[in-house]
């Protein structure tokens, strides 16, 4: 599995670190290792599937220099292939627990199926519903039969010449027909209760096999992450249930370890290698929600891989963070101030407010502008990579004020952004929900189904050599709702330019919140405030 580089590599210096997995730029040695996976790639044109790859560039004990191949997950149907390195554990072996105890769980699911199909069960869920419209229907009409009677038992009181032995007799008659709609009632309430028991008694061993089945399943899982035994560069091992014991969900998530990179770091580590640097890319058809471009270089996952990282890079040098650090010296401007309000024009790479590292952000930068004492509150966010226009309030009410106009979406908002392709439409809108990717955070994905609104106008200004200059009119405010608006096929298929998630990394993204309008907060007027963004098409 130890593949060495077909092309030279001479004058390529070794990296001095080893690659920080969650925010990197490729080391050349991993691109020449992943243009050599790829060619292998394209000679199956059978593998269509979009799958993530990964190469981990290694030194041998003798100081040779190769390269590992992995892919995450399954690969055709499976996880073992020649060129690449095994799973860290084989859950697909024939003779192994896994495949046993899923047969057995797919036996359940086959009598669960059956269970819901049957067609005694159905007939009584359809005579149910028919039982009861019956009876509504006949306790409907009895009711009025009732009330008839009534009135002409009372017309009948206040006529003249009524007996006693007649009012008796009236009185009688009430009687008897009240207890005949409560006998009718009953009657049509046992019949409904004889179905809901058949019903009932249906439904219960459904369940008790639903119960089971999640049983098992879960057992399953615990078992089978117990075999995830993982090694890191000490040569300790955990196993996926305790590395994941002490981090926020507690239980891996379905699919961990299953990932590229602790494959390439598991097989290196058994083979005593050193590892030098790792990438991973994309190949194949991007994912319905997602945006993955083939031949793209990605960070790993947070959710899955993250806990799993974390031990297996231990005694590794690796690179510090590079989000751990400010992005850029610039310093934000301060467009606008008053007692009330401060309007910045923040640079691209710099945190809008302070996050888990004590890092510079324009919070931070501003409040130390600010006399001491002096409030300063966050109204609104722009991405860490994202220039533009930033209000933030300097007293309570200003900022309540402020916070409104967001939430009712009563701030007028512009950014101007460079794509990469061109848009053929001049003006248009994009409506397409989005949630969060939960197991590799911040990225955000498309899902019409459990997804929330995220609208976008936009109106080309200029189109030159595949790009495409536009002005974007955000009408909901949904993290990165921009970013993955222009680069998801169902939204303008065109990547930001410089969008290292959805897109190509360059030298910065190109988008910048160019306008922004509100109602002032103390004096109730209208106010706009531009800043030109710093580029052109």
């Amino acid at each position: 599995m130890l593949h060495q580089f077909q092309t030279s590599i001479a004058g390529i210096p070794l990296p001095g670190q080893f690659t920080y997995p969650f925010c990197y730029t490729p080391h050349p040695l991993c691109v020449r290792a992943a243009e050599e996976v790829q060619q292998y790639l394209a000679r199956h044109p059978e593998w269509s599937e979009g799958k993530m790859f990964g190469v981990l560039v290694v030194q041998t004990p003798d100081e040779g220099i190769g390269y590992l191949a992995a892919f995450s997950g399954i690969l055709a149907g499976k996880n073992k292939h020649p060129f690449f390195v095994p799973p860290v554990y084989d859950l697909l072996q024939p003779d192994g627990f896994f495949k046993k105890e899923e047969a057995e769980i797919s036996a359940l699911n086959a009598r669960i199926r059956q269970l819901e199909q049957d067609a005694d069960y159905r007939q009584r869920q359809s005579l149910l519903q028919q039982c009861e419209a019956d009876a509504e229907i006949s306790l409907a009409e009895a009711r009025q039969a009732l009330k008839a009677a009534k009135a002409r038992r009372e017309a009948r009181r206040h006529a003249p010449g009524l007996t006693p032995e007649e009012a008796q007799s009236l009185v009688r008659e009430s009687q008897f027909q009240k207890a005949e709609y409560k006998r009718l009632e009953r009657r049509w309430k046992e019949r409904a209760e004889d179905i809901r028991r058949a019903i009932a008694a249906h439904e219960a061993r459904l369940q008790a096999l639903k119960q089971e089945r999640k049983t098992r399943s879960a057992r399953l899982q615990q078992r089978l992450f117990a075999q995830f035994r993982v090694l890191n560069y000490r040569g300790e091992v955990k196993d996926l249930c305790e590395i994941f014991a002490d981090t926020v969900q507690r239980v891996p998530p379905a699919g961990a370890g299953e990932c590229a990179a602790p494959k390439l770091l598991q097989y290196a580590y058994r083979h005593g290698w050193k590892p030098l640097a790792m990438a991973e890319f994309w190949w194949g058809v991007s994912p319905q929600t997602e945006v993955r471009r083939q031949g793209s270089y990605y960070p790993s996952c947070t959710g899955k891989c993250g806990p799993i990282l974390k031990h297996m890079l231990q005694g590794l040098d690796m690179e510090p963070n590079p989000l751990a650090r400010p992005q850029t010296d610039k310093a934000p401007e301060v467009v606008y101030e008053d007692d009330a309000l401060v309007v910045v024009n923040k640079p691209a790479g710099l945190l809008s407010v302070p996050g888990k590292e004590e890092v510079a952000s324009v919070y931070s930068l501003v409040h130390n502008l600010l006399s001491p004492g002096c409030d300063l509150l966050t109204v609104h966010r722009l991405d860490m990579d994202t220039s533009g226009l930033l209000v933030l309030a300097k007293t309570q009410a200003a900022h309540r004020c402020l916070q409104a106009q967001f939430e009712q979406r009563l701030v007028r908002k512009r950014y101007v952004a460079l794509l990469e392709g061109t848009v053929p439409q001049d003006a248009g809108r994009i409506d397409l929900p989005l949630r969060p990717d939960w197991h590799d955070r911040p990225r955000q994905v498309a899902d019409p189904v459990h997804g929330k609104p995220a609208v976008t106008d936009y109106e080309v200004l200029a189109r030159r050599n595949g790009r495409t200059l536009i002005a974007f009119y955000p009408q909901t405010g949904r993290t990165h709702q921009l970013r993955v608006h222009a680069a998801h096929p169902q939204g303008l298929h065109c990547p930001i330019v410089g969008d290292a998630l959805y897109g190509t990394p360059a030298e910065r993204l190109y988008l910048h919140a160019e306008r922004l309008e509100f109602t002032h907060p103390v004096t109730g007027e209208r106010v706009a405030f531009c800043s030109e963004a710093g580029f052109r098409l």
